[in-house]
């Protein structure tokens, strides 16, 4: 059943704990507000703030950024737009890749790298500690439990409160349980992606949020023209159906869509609203 627009909100999603954080189960993605391919600064700096207030306003109480994003400039977004920060508000930020230009993503899981990441985020998000902090992607040159074994440290002397990991698999998972709690994974997984869903049953076994990076995914090919049919029979964007799937999917799910669009992010938070019955995951097989 749907609800009108302005009668939605992101709490409709329900909640999700992260460690001892509750959060709605509808987050938002700031990336998008940094230049094309994250790089740079948006071009409408008011604008992107209205964004994010908007977000605010709309029940959104958990924001995911990254020190790449920009690189740098998005976490000096969410401050300059939204510091002093309300009360109930989480704000995630990642450390581990570098951008030495606008095209390249590169792993740097060094412990010394990240002890210097998280002192940046923390000086540009105007924190004294991160709520959770998330190894971006392991760095193939590193040792894993190296580089979560930094952040377990940051953790210990207070400048992180909770940890999260990205791009990993259940081996990973499993390792970084035996250094550190672990209170979120943010893997790659949207209705045409589901090569993580043995990572994705992993989380809901050991009770940890999943966040599902790319939620929308491709607008292209077989199975995007199947929700797109699918989203034009129920009256939807294509956006609010693929929420909604994700949110009815496993209750440890915590999409994070983004968009540099007021309008796009009250159609997305109005995904909270929506309940799937079994035919429509029909439809979208």
């Amino acid at each position: 059943m749907e609800v009108p627009l302005e009668q939605t909100g992101a709490w409709l999603a329900g909640t999700i704990d992260l460690g001892d954080l509750t959060v709605n189960r509808l987050g938002f993605g700031a990336m998008r507000l940094c230049g094309d391919s994250a790089w740079g600064r948006p071009k409408d700096r008011d604008h992107a703030h209205r964004v994010l207030h908007r977000a605010v306003e709309l029940g959104v109480n958990f924001i995911d950024t990254a020190d790449s994003y920009g690189p740098e400039a998005n976490e000096s977004l969410i401050a300059q737009a939204l510091y002093p920060y309300p009360p109930d508000l989480v704000i995630a930020t990642k450390g581990g890749l570098v951008r030495p230009d606008r095209r390249s993503w590169v792993q740097d899981g060094r412990p010394e790298h990240l002890r210097g990441a998280v002192e940046g985020s923390l000086q540009r998000l105007r924190l004294e500690r991160i709520d959770l902090y998330q190894l971006h992607a392991p760095d193939p040159n590193v040792p894993f439990a190296e580089s979560v074994g930094a952040l377990a440290d940051l953790q210990r002397i207070g400048k992180i409160r909770h940890i999260g990991i990205s791009n990993i698999t259940v081996a990973q998972l499993d390792l970084a349980r035996s250094i550190a709690p672990i209170v979120s994974v943010q893997n790659a997984y949207n209705l045409r992606n589901h090569t993580s869903e043995d990572v994705l049953a992993a989380c809901e076994r050991l009770g940890i949020a999943f966040l599902p990076w790319y939620p929308l995914g491709g607008k292209r090919g077989l199975r995007a023209l199947k929700v797109k049919q699918a989203a034009t029979r129920h009256g939807l964007t294509h956006a609010a159906l693929s929420i909604a799937w994700l949110l009815a999917r496993s209750p440890v799910m915590l999409p994070i869509p983004g968009t540099r669009s007021i309008d796009h992010l009250e159609e997305n938070v109005h995904a909270a609203s929506l309940r799937l019955a079994p035919e429509d995951f029909d439809d979208l097989r």
